[in-house]
């Protein structure tokens, strides 16, 4: 593979707007957008929205609603515009009708009508055979006047590409290293479609071509379509990307990700609370290795990182325990307002001014928005539902506990370090009989944040309140 610094990288990600983009996707888009960046070169987007009974505008949308919110950013394609527009390929068909022409011209396309119905028995009586299902060749042999004939019978053809017998196409992939297919073995394909519609095969490779797009990174399941592409890029003369092909991303019992193995929508994982830094540390770790695996990094860091050498081959294993994980590290990390915003409405019962020191306090103790109502309950209301384990460690001080306790909130009400110097003097207590009996009184929780912070961001009179219930409670 030529040395990345030989020409311009560009890099693209271009799906088919028929539904919410999922984790294999988006995982796709990501290691494009961290080679494109790596190098200093363009990641351009573009929606190949040719089904036009399954594209929907509301998917397009939401998709780029979903990278934006990932900082999966393009600087060529839709709404960001560039030199090679329109970036739907609902809006190229004459473009594409004018490289079928030169096909044609070439006699290298030509119109098939078989049936679906027919082809489906060939393909039975090849497999039946022992032999690859391929296209027999059938229409490649018609004359002009048999072709024409069929034409006015009403046939409806499609369009395959005629492809050369008897030869071998290589080619490096930047992932799998050289591969070798035999052109006996792939058969004429389909490029347009009986309805007119162009197929994925031909208007993938073209725009990729006249796009000036440099390196694909796409799933290994695309891998038999590269050869494909290459000969009719060839036979167009036209510029050829470098293929990389990543490997799959597997469930826990190492099926195919889908949804029903444990894939969702990344708009239905943004619903659910996970940060985009949580998404993008887990997704581009499945597939390929960073030197510092363990680290949690932005995306420039991620990038920096991203070398195609340590694109792994074998099948890539989501597992969810690590994605939580990734969104304790990506709490943790956020920048204090941004956590503000993610957690929304749900701090809507904590004063203005206190809500920094707020989201400070807990951030290292939440996974979720939802999971911030304890706290709230902790800071903010009169009276706990205290646990077993509580009622236990009241017991074991006694009231004599609280009562010093008492007293040291009175001379230090807002200063846990004397607070807790005059506790420890006047009660003789250290180690987990000192801080235990206190954090249960003042949480509700035998762990949580650290106490210092809490002690000094909770109000004089919670501090008493909770303090004399767990002295009524250690009798």
């Amino acid at each position: 593979m030529p040395a990345m610094s030989d020409k311009k990288i560009k890099t693209r990600f271009a799906p088919s707007p028929t539904g919410l983009v999922h984790l294999g996707n988006i995982r796709t888009a990501l290691f494009n957008v961290l080679l494109a960046r790596k190098h200093g070169g363009k990641f351009l987007l573009r929606i190949e929205d040719t089904d036009q009974e399954r594209s929907k505008p509301e998917f397009q949308t939401a998709l780029q609603e979903d990278m934006q919110w990932l900082g999966l950013d393009w600087q060529e394609g839709p709404d960001a515009g560039g030199e090679h527009a329109p970036y739907n390929q609902s809006e190229r068909g004459d473009l594409y009708q004018k490289y079928y022409d030169q096909l044609i011209e070439k006699d290298l396309a030509y119109p098939c009508f078989c049936s679906e119905r027919e082809l489906k028995l060939v393909r039975k009586s090849q497999l039946s055979a022992g032999q690859p299902p391929r296209y027999a060749g059938t229409c490649a042999r018609l004359s002009a006047e048999e072709r024409q004939e069929k034409l006015e019978q009403g046939g409806q053809p499609s369009l395959r590409f005629r492809v050369p017998k008897g030869d071998t196409l290589e080619f490096e992939d930047a992932v799998r290293g050289k591969q070798s297919f035999n052109t006996d073995d792939i058969g004429d394909f389909i490029i347009r479609r009986s309805d007119g519609t162009p197929a994925f095969f031909f208007t993938n490779a073209i725009d990729d071509a006249l796009m000036g797009v440099t390196h694909v990174l796409r799933g290994e399941d695309h891998l038999t379509n590269t050869p494909r592409q290459l000969l009719m890029l060839r036979a167009l003369d036209l510029p050829e990307p470098e293929y990389g092909h990543i490997s799959l991303i597997v469930s826990d019992e190492h099926n195919p990700l889908s949804k029903r193995e444990g894939s969702q929508s990344v708009r239905v994982m943004r619903e659910e609370g996970y940060l985009p830094g949580a998404i993008n540390n887990h997704l581009a770790r499945l597939g390929h290795a960073f030197e510092d695996s363990g680290k949690f990094m932005s995306m420039a860091e991620l990038a920096d990182g991203f070398e195609l050498p340590r694109l792994g081959k074998a099948p890539a294993r989501h597992d969810a325990k690590q994605l939580m994980h990734w969104q304790r590290e990506a709490i943790l990390h956020a920048d204090t307002n941004k956590l503000i915003d993610w957690l929304g409405a749900e701090l809507d019962a904590v004063p203005t001014g206190e809500r920094e020191a707020f989201v400070n306090l807990i951030r290292g103790n939440i996974n979720f928005p939802e999971e911030v109502r304890h706290w709230l309950d902790v800071l903010y209301t009169e009276l706990l539902d205290y646990p077993e384990d509580a009622h236990n460690w009241f017991k074991q001080v006694g009231h004599t506990y609280f009562d010093a306790a008492l007293n040291a909130l009175e001379a230090a009400p807002n200063n846990y370090k004397d607070f807790i110097e005059q506790l420890k003097t006047e009660s003789g207590c250290k180690g987990k009989q000192l801080f235990m009996p206190l954090r249960m009184a003042l949480s509700g929780r035998a762990s949580g944040p650290e106490l210092a912070p809490l002690y000094e961001l909770m109000s004089e009179a919670r501090k008493n309140e909770r303090l004399s219930n767990a002295k009524k409670l250690a009798d």
